[in-house]
């Protein structure tokens, strides 16, 4: 078997090994205890037994290819392929027999939906194998400079129109303590001290880099510090995001794409619900995703060794799983250098980005574990099947019991989210038969999907910042590689698929977000003098008195070096403050009881704006 076909081999191997002791794993456990629903499946496997099945198949099937043959090399050709198409063969019939199991125990339309999509990627690649031709490396395509110019007013657009909407929310006191207010006190405090503290976070003084580890935020501070306002904030992060369509377009270029095409890309990535449903959140070091991927993925495909070792570090700068994207690049990075005999000299690229992205994962959850809160492996629970409650045991869940991870990843609340992202996509990220690039998915699954915790799959969070890039990228790659045949010249595939997307990307932004960008603007235009009356009263506050304020006073009193949430702090602190801001309320609410409460502990009625806060002092 010659050096190009053993390497396909042995991943083939790996996954029927693979494959096939999940299978057996499973069919050996009692019928009553393989529902998916809760864990019981998981605790009743062993690993040990898995991985011996596992190796003991993967061996089979190595041997078998030892076996000596009295055949001449035409006919010894033909068994090779044809021993090939049954081992591809294998695969869907072994997860057909897997998914048909788990169905009948825990049965839901998600993950028969989920299960169908995959059997036929399967069968796709059992009839027509792997697409082991050398990548196409066009020229880097020519446009017209009309489409450049379109794609430079549309990404001005997007950036204005996050900037003002970014504005308008903190104009009327939108943003709350978590997780906006946290960060205009680091800003205040990085402003005047260097470090990213706050006493906001955890209810006292600490670096938010206990928390997470993001020395990215220092890229912003030059600019925080000539305009040092919350507003800052928000504009900075639509410049972040809206910067992430230059290497998109250069991407483009660089894949053959002509300016029509790159320009409907551009728009796909603006567009993306999932993407500028994060700024709903105000502020977060993931925006630094979306450029910092796409820039990473360019200088990989460019060869730009510079901008590679550039980008990969500032990424693992964004936060510690920022890792993960990193990793992920890296082991897609050396799968396609061990398949490509044209990209073969990558391969010490994606050891570098695999190790130390891992150096990287490790040290930081150290640190975070030893200095700070710990890294927040509590949000994959739904698979912590054992006592060690940590991401090692994710991994082995998967592992042991992917169809359990299938079953997570397709619950109900998180098909919404699927349809915002690959649906609105028309599958595009799985179009195509380099099954290599199918490893950039891997965030995807485990970010926003395989975690029960309901912020990672929700659009109007920040998550899907690292990953509605590489999906954009997938889409870009795959459609690059359509030949442009007489079909494609007379219907357009390419044109119609990202067209079609970005028309259906933007529908849905608008039915998502119309509504609160028009309640934002509103409010900011209609209530304009309500909001500077309660501003003007949070300014006369002394700048170095000690505050407790309610969470959405945070944000405009970040200044103060000791400021508290009303909700969240110890009564201590807000007993010790020296003013407490609290939400307007009626004489039968709850301020009657806040009122008396402070009344007790010395406190005063010293302002009250009707309809949106209290200010009390001693």
């Amino acid at each position: 078997m010659t050096r190009n076909k053993l390497f396909p081999a042995l991943i083939r191997r790996a996954l029927c090994a693979w494959l096939g002791a999940a299978t057996l794993e499973y069919l050996l456990l009692p019928a009553g205890q393989r529902s998916l629903v809760r864990l019981d499946a998981l605790k009743g496997m062993s690993l040990l037994r898995f991985l011996l099945i596992g190796a003991g198949i993967f061996l089979a099937l190595c041997l078998a290819d030892l076996l000596p043959r009295r055949r001449g090399a035409g006919e010894t050709a033909l068994r090779s392929g044809r021993a090939a198409f049954l081992a591809r063969l294998a695969l869907p019939l072994l997860f057909a027999l897997y998914a048909a199991l788990a169905l009948a125990a825990s049965f839901t339309w998600g993950t028969l939906g989920g299960c169908v999509l995959i059997l036929l990627l399967l069968t796709v690649y059992a009839l027509r194998g792997w697409n082991a031709s050398p990548e196409p490396i066009p020229e880097p395509a020519k446009s017209r400079p009309i489409w450049a110019w379109l794609t430079a007013f549309m990404t001005l657009g997007v950036f204005a129109g996050l900037s003002v909407w970014g504005i308008a929310r903190v104009r009327i006191m939108r943003p709350t303590t978590y997780d906006f207010g946290i960060f205009s006190q680091m800003f205040a405090y990085m402003r005047r001290t260097g470090l990213p503290l706050t006493t906001l976070e955890r209810d006292g003084l600490l670096s938010h880099f206990r928390v997470h580890l993001s020395p990215i935020y220092y890229l912003m501070l030059p600019f925080y510090w000539l305009v040092p306002r919350p507003e800052t904030l928000n504009v900075l992060q639509a410049a972040v995001m809206a910067s992430a369509a230059l290497p998109l377009w250069k991407l483009g270029g660089l894949r053959g794409l002509s300016g029509p095409r790159r320009f409907l890309l551009c728009a796909v990535l603006l567009a993306a619900p999932a993407l500028i449903g994060g700024a709903n959140g105000d502020l977060h070091e993931n925006c630094f995703l979306t450029p910092l991927l796409l820039w990473l993925l360019w200088a990989l495909d460019r060869n730009n060794r510079p901008v590679t070792a550039l980008t990969a570090l500032l990424t693992l700068c964004v936060k510690e799983d920022a890792a993960v994207y990193v990793a992920v690049v890296g082991i897609y990075v050396l799968l396609r250098a061990a398949l490509r005999p044209e990209r073969r000299r990558q391969i010490w690229t994606g050891l570098l980005l695999l190790g130390v992205s891992l150096i990287w994962f490790i040290l930081a959850t150290r640190w975070l574990n030893s200095a700070g809160d710990g890294a927040m492996a509590w949000r994959y629970a739904n698979l912590f099947y054992s006592q060690d409650r940590n991401l090692l045991t994710l991994v082995k869940a998967v592992l042991l019991c992917p169809i359990k991870a299938i079953y997570e990843c397709l619950h109900d609340e998180k098909l919404p989210f699927i349809a915002m992202t690959l649906g609105l996509l028309l599958g595009m990220p799985l179009w195509t038969r380099r099954y290599e690039r199918l490893i950039l998915l891997i965030p995807f699954l485990l970010i926003n999907l395989l975690s029960d915790y309901r912020y990672q799959h929700e659009i109007l969070y920040q998550y899907g910042f690292g990953t509605v890039p590489l999906l954009v990228y997938l889409c870009c790659v795959n459609l690059a590689d359509i030949p442009v045949k007489q079909f494609e010249k007379r219907f357009p595939i390419r044109v119609i698929a990202l067209a079609l997307a970005a028309l259906l990307s933007t529908g849905c932004l608008a039915k998502e977000l119309g509504s609160r960008w028009k309640g934002v603007l509103r409010d900011w235009v209609k209530y304009s003098e309500r909001w500077d009356q309660a501003r003007e009263i949070l300014d006369r506050i002394p700048a170095e008195a000690s505050v407790t304020a309610y969470k959405t006073f945070t944000v405009p009193l970040s200044d103060h070096a000791e400021l508290y949430d009303l909700n969240s702090a110890d009564k201590e602190h807000i007993f010790v403050s020296d003013y407490v801001v609290a939400p307007w309320k009626d004489k039968a609410d709850d301020g009657k009881g806040l009122n008396s409460l402070l009344t007790e502990q010395g406190f005063r009625l010293l302002e009250e704006l009707p309809g949106v806060l209290r200010l009390y002092g001693k």
